[in-house]
């Protein structure tokens, strides 16, 4: 059964501090963030497994006494010397009141076997508050590879380096690799990500897709013109909103997003509450600039289509936007699929988390680097490590050619019979 959660930055603004008992439980809210974390849906659960990202939503009205900062009350600790930051000192007491105290476990869900705080636990506590559950994991809180240089094998933070990176940002380095099982990402308990060379093939060929409504996912261009993405990095509940910009991963390339194709079984309400159609979690999308020409583009090969035996032995690439390192592409030189399921979809090894939606799995092809799928979401796994999903290219190879053509797609605005969002 897959992980349900309250979009990103803490269920809709649940205000939870010293009161979290009168609140009731939203399962699994967490943060999904490249920066910051994503887009609030106020009063609506969302899955967090569903690995987008997109700006921090405000969570506290200004000018309320201590919680004046936007983020205050989103559970997260923003305050610069304990926290993200991102708040300035002093503005987010309720949120940072037990990381100062030293941690407790005032949270109505403590001592149920399962962290709770955001980011690498649920998000359903204020951090600081699930001390007993989340203390195997709790050094990993405000750590991470945000760093330019993070991965290099070198600690280069303040008091254990030469301070060329800020402190708390360069945590592979400082802490090493290994991953506790029990946190929410990188559930092979080892993270092998590196950040790759952006100016060469095929990282080149991959870049951010921001959304007008503030979400923002990983893409990958298949075409002179076409990127392709996750469905649900531009199917919400709302419908259908397309709009939004392509930048590549070697800066200086942008486009904008003009017409989309998806499988029209498609259903974002259904793709968050059942693993029925995940394999239907694709999207194409045509530029109005054809930056394949100046970058280069991945062709798309159906590997799961040449037998099981094949796609599990075939070594894999991956890279994508992660919400722990900055702006930085981060990804994995090699890794593998580990199953091949029967609806177009494949669990694999290789570590992606929230901001990775949409991000590219490639192999090579003489010269150049064929797409065989897209990353989509996690699955929760009894007793287990949690499950990474893909969609396979074969979902959406044979669309590729007629949509690169301009014979297939919807035009960006065009209203397809039933509430298609208005880009905001």
């Amino acid at each position: 059964m897959r992980l349900m959660a309250a979009a990103a930055v803490v269920a809709a603004s649940i205000v939870v501090s010293l009161a979290v008992a009168d609140q009731p439980r939203i399962a699994n809210p967490t943060l999904a963030a490249m920066v910051g974390a994503s887009r609030v849906e106020a009063g609506r659960a969302t899955p967090f497994d569903k690995q987008a990202a997109g700006v921090k939503p405000g969570a506290g009205a200004p000018g309320t006494g201590n919680d004046s900062c936007r983020w205050a009350n989103d559970n997260e600790c923003d305050e610069p010397d304990v926290g993200t930051g991102a708040c300035p000192m002093g503005t987010d007491r309720s949120d940072c009141r037990a990381v100062r105290a030293g941690d407790d476990d005032s949270c109505r869900w403590a001592r149920d076997g399962e962290c709770d705080e955001p980011n690498f636990g649920t998000g359903a506590c204020v951090q600081g508050t699930d001390r007993t559950d989340c203390g195997a994991i709790a050094w990993m809180r405000n750590q991470t590879d945000s760093c330019a240089t993070a991965f290099n094998g070198v600690c280069e933070e303040p008091g254990r380096g030469d301070g060329s990176c800020a402190a708390r940002t360069d945590r592979t380095d400082c802490h090493g690799r290994g991953r506790p099982m029990a946190i929410n990402d990188h559930f092979f308990g080892h993270d092998d990500r590196v950040l790759v060379p952006v100016n060469e093939r095929p990282w080149s060929y991959m870049g951010v897709l921001r959304m007008d409504t503030g979400e923002s996912c990983s893409a990958t261009l298949v075409g002179r013109d076409v990127i392709v993405t996750a469905a649900h990095c531009i199917h919400t509940d709302n419908g259908v909103n397309a709009a939004g910009r392509f930048e590549s991963a070697s800066g200086g390339h942008t486009a904008r997003v003009t017409a989309y194709l998806i499988d029209r079984r498609f259903n974002y309400r259904r793709f968050n509450s059942t693993d029925e159609i995940d394999g239907t979690d694709w999207a194409l999308l045509r530029l109005d600039q054809p930056l394949g020409d100046r970058l280069g583009f991945a062709g798309v090969q159906n590997l799961t289509g040449q037998g099981r035996q094949r796609a599990i032995a075939t070594d894999l690439m991956q890279a994508g936007y992660s919400w722990d390192t900055g702006g930085h592409l981060s990804g994995n030189l090699r890794c593998r699929m580990v199953q091949v399921h029967n609806d177009n979809t494949f669990a694999h090894e290789c570590d992606t988390t929230r901001g990775d939606s949409g991000s590219a799995f490639l192999v090579r092809n003489g010269q150049n680097f064929d797409v065989i799928g897209v990353d989509s979401n996690f699955r929760r796994n009894r007793n287990g490590p949690f499950i990474y999903i893909a969609v396979s290219a074969a979902a959406f190879q044979p669309q590729v050619a007629d949509f690169a053509a301009g014979r297939t797609g919807t035009r960006v605005g065009a209203r397809l019979g039933g509430g298609v969002r208005k880009p905001s």
